[in-house]
């Protein structure tokens, strides 16, 4: 039986990253998967940085991660300047060595977005006026040149599982870190769980069928959001205490 935990967009959420790792602990799974976004947020980086090196881990880097180790500009976020001057070097450096996407025993293929961008919802589609799931033609065309009968991906902080017709499955574990949250790109758009549980997925096989099991873990999530407060991001409290954006 193969039975693996995967985790996505923590996003510095300690409390949630905490309480995922416990239920995890809890079940006796043993490997986990990591799909990146790991520490960039008004939260505690720092904290994140020192449980994610602790782990075992397989794990990739997502956008922004990127955009945590790009050269410091005058008009970065201060967000952004807040998570850069809370990491310590060897936290930067474990970030730096991440890879962008990986294979695993030829079964599982990690990535955070797409196999090709970053920065690219896989499963979804942002149209101008929603965002939708993307059809099976669409996937497969974005999936092409990948073998493997698992995809595992996260950056859109959805929990989702779709199976191909080719028999490819994919799997997003949706958020650990962060339920809800809006961005502008490449259209204006709201991404929201409706409840604010840390989320993470267990694929398993047994009997060569797969499984997916979405997790949702209460964890103290006023905490998170009075961090997010204290760091000038109110926008973040009320998504991490709602889920919703």
């Amino acid at each position: 039986m193969i039975e693996v935990a995967v985790i996505s967009d923590v996003h510095g959420n300690r409390w949630a990253l905490e309480a995922v790792l416990a239920d995890i602990t809890r079940r006796g799974i043993r490997r986990m998967m990591n799909l990146g976004d790991c520490l960039y947020g008004p939260l505690d980086p720092a904290g994140t940085a020192e449980l994610l090196l602790g782990l075992s881990a397989v794990t990739v880097k997502g956008n922004q991660d990127r955009v945590i180790l790009a050269p410091a500009q005058s008009e970065d976020s201060p967000t952004l300047q807040y998570v850069r001057a809370s990491l310590a070097s060897h936290h930067v450096q474990w970030l730096a060595s991440l890879p962008m996407t990986l294979v695993v025993d030829d079964l599982f293929y990690l990535c955070h977005g797409t196999p090709e961008c970053d920065d690219v919802y896989l499963l979804r589609e942002v149209r101008e006026r929603e965002v939708v799931l993307r059809n099976a033609l669409a996937l497969e065309t974005l999936l092409r040149s990948i073998t493997q009968p698992v995809v595992l991906c996260g950056h859109d902080h959805s929990p989702e599982a779709l199976l191909l017709p080719r028999g490819q499955l994919l799997v997003n574990p949706g958020s650990v870190g962060l339920p809800a949250y809006t961005d502008d790109l490449p259209f204006p758009h709201a991404m929201e769980t409706g409840m604010p549980h840390a989320r993470y997925a267990i694929v398993s096989r047994q009997a060569g069928k797969w499984a997916v099991q979405d997790v949702a873990v209460a964890y103290d999530w006023e905490a998170a959001a009075r961090a997010a407060e204290e760091n000038g991001r109110p926008d973040w409290a009320a998504w991490l205490r709602t889920g919703r954006a």
